[in-house]
């Protein structure tokens, strides 16, 4: 074998180990990627989760889905799907177990998510959601002493509207549950995009076994959609914090009269 020759399959030689040992790094890379999502959103591969499924408020039937919150369920369905997990789809009112045998995401506020509505109550007792009194459809969010107001959203004002982003671990090595309780349909499709896009960064914040709620605000969502929103608040002390009743006025007892000197 000459020289050349010889060169030439030691450069085939080292290509081939090269792009093996590239290829090998890419995989492990990949899998620990994988394997970090799975943990943060309690998806190991082969498990369960629900899809807890809200009612379209606005609509006499109350299997009505909104278009946007199918949008939200596509999105998270494809989330499962990423982390080699299976899907069950089930509607708010047709739930009956516990949380942390199976992860769980849970689309919608109180008003059409019972689900949503048992979970603020039992787990986030410092978060509430205040119904308009003219317009029923419509909710104010509050946690602790803090306000989000709903305004309806125009091409000129942008509007104000608002979600809940919660994530609920109850400990002791159970799945978490993922609240996604927005003030609208497309505030709950939003707040989906931004869990599925921000993962990594929440669970560098939090942890991957950590319970947070956060506030968050569409941009103008009649021109933009779900696609622009941004943070408002960290909120979880507020929202695991219990509300103090207030103070009942202690009755002060009438004194008898001075006797007349």
């Amino acid at each position: 074998m000459t020289d050349s020759v010889l060169n030439v399959v030691l450069g085939l030689v080292a290509t081939a180990i090269s792009a093996s040992l590239g290829w090998l790094a890419q995989n492990v890379r990949r899998r620990r990627r994988l394997g970090r999502v799975r943990e943060f959103f309690g998806m190991p591969g082969g498990s369960e989760c629900l899809l807890v499924v809200n009612r379209h408020t606005a609509s006499n039937s109350s299997k009505s889905v909104s278009r946007n919150d199918v949008f939200a369920l596509m999105e998270l369905s494809a989330l499962v799907k990423e982390c080699g997990a299976q899907a069950e789809l089930v509607t708010h009112d047709e739930v009956r177990q516990g949380l942390g045998h199976k992860a769980e995401f849970c689309l919608g506020g109180p008003a059409s998510n019972d689900r949503t509505a048992a979970h603020l109550t039992s787990w986030l007792p410092g978060v509430t959601f205040a119904e308009d009194p003219v317009r029923h459809h419509e909710m104010s969010l509050a946690v602790g002493s803090e306000s989000y107001g709903y305004q309806s959203p125009s091409r000129t004002t942008g509007g104000r509207v608002y979600a809940l982003l919660a994530r609920i671990q109850t400990g002791h090595g159970g799945r978490p549950a993922f609240l996604i309780a927005g003030q609208t349909a497309t505030s709950n499709h939003a707040a989906v995009r931004y869990l599925v896009a921000n993962h990594r960064k929440l669970a560098r914040t939090h942890g991957t076994d950590g319970t947070f709620a956060l506030v968050l605000r569409l941009v103008n969502s009649t021109a933009y959609g779900p696609d622009l929103v941004e943070l408002v608040a960290d909120v979880t002390h507020e929202a695991l914090a219990t509300p103090v009743a207030p103070a009942t006025p202690t009755a002060v007892p009438a004194q008898a009269p001075a006797p007349s000197p």
